[in-house]
């Protein structure tokens, strides 16, 4: 086999096995979270009221089947120093609708753009307040008005509130690579991307209950894992 001939064999390994990278698994809640309960205020206002055919619901611990705990961000902590990454093109949608927002827990990264919008027909006050990010106030007053934002450094779990209904909550966490993904109502993820073969910190942050970490290896594009959540009151 000729010199470049092996280059071209090389290089299209290389790539598949960078494009074939997926890491999967699920999180799942260790004890006994309190339940979730109905916001009667979203009901009771006049107006909100009228857009929503069935109760609002806290979202604090939402727990599926086999213990799967939903709203939990995974990441790539570590095994990347040094690296650089060019934020996704795709933008978010963090949405207004019955008023709450949708959804409740999202994520970026550093430097990719957002979007946030009032899918309701009344007013809405996006008050952002994190605390490393600079913060963000303003009103969307008619529905399918959009907004779009940044955030340029990493943290995790940056609080957004409505003013006018102060029931609305959500949470953005922010990340320094493109390796990340939300767990579903039954606590499973998919994490893809141009990620090499290796060995990596994998963390699951959960709003009330903090902070895990496992140890894994990715070999062939492949990888798994399973992290507890504990409840804390």
């Amino acid at each position: 086999m000729n010199t470049t001939l092996k280059t071209v064999v090389a290089l299209a390994a290389t790539a598949s096995a960078l494009n074939a990278a997926e890491l999967s698994g699920k999180i799942t809640v260790k004890g006994t979270p309190p339940p979730a309960k109905p916001i009667p205020q979203v009901k009771a206002d006049q107006n909100c009221g009228k857009n929503r055919t069935e109760d609002a619901m806290t979202r604090t611990w939402v727990v599926g089947a086999d213990n799967g705990l939903a709203n939990v961000v995974v990441y790539i902590k570590t095994g990347l120093e040094g690296k650089t990454f060019t934020p996704p093109a795709e933008e978010p949608l963090i949405d207004q609708t019955g008023c709450m927002y949708e959804p409740y827990v999202s994520a970026v990264m550093v430097g990719q753009t957002f979007q946030i919008r009032n899918s309701d027909a009344l007013m809405h006050n996006v008050n952002a307040t994190p605390k490393i990010n600079k913060g963000f106030n303003f009103a969307q007053a008619t529905a399918g008005q959009v907004n779009k934002k940044t955030f340029d450094k990493p943290e995790m779990g940056a609080k957004f509130v409505c003013n006018v209904h102060p029931w609305m909550i959500a949470y953005v966490s922010v990340l320094e690579n493109p390796f990340f993904a939300v767990s579903d109502k039954d606590g499973k993820f998919v994490i893809k991307g141009e990620l090499p073969d290796g060995k990596y910190t994998l963390a699951a942050f959960h709003q009330k209950g903090g902070e895990v970490t496992q140890d894994i290896e990715v070999k062939g594009g492949k990888a798994t894992a399973s992290l507890a959540i504990e409840v804390k009151q």
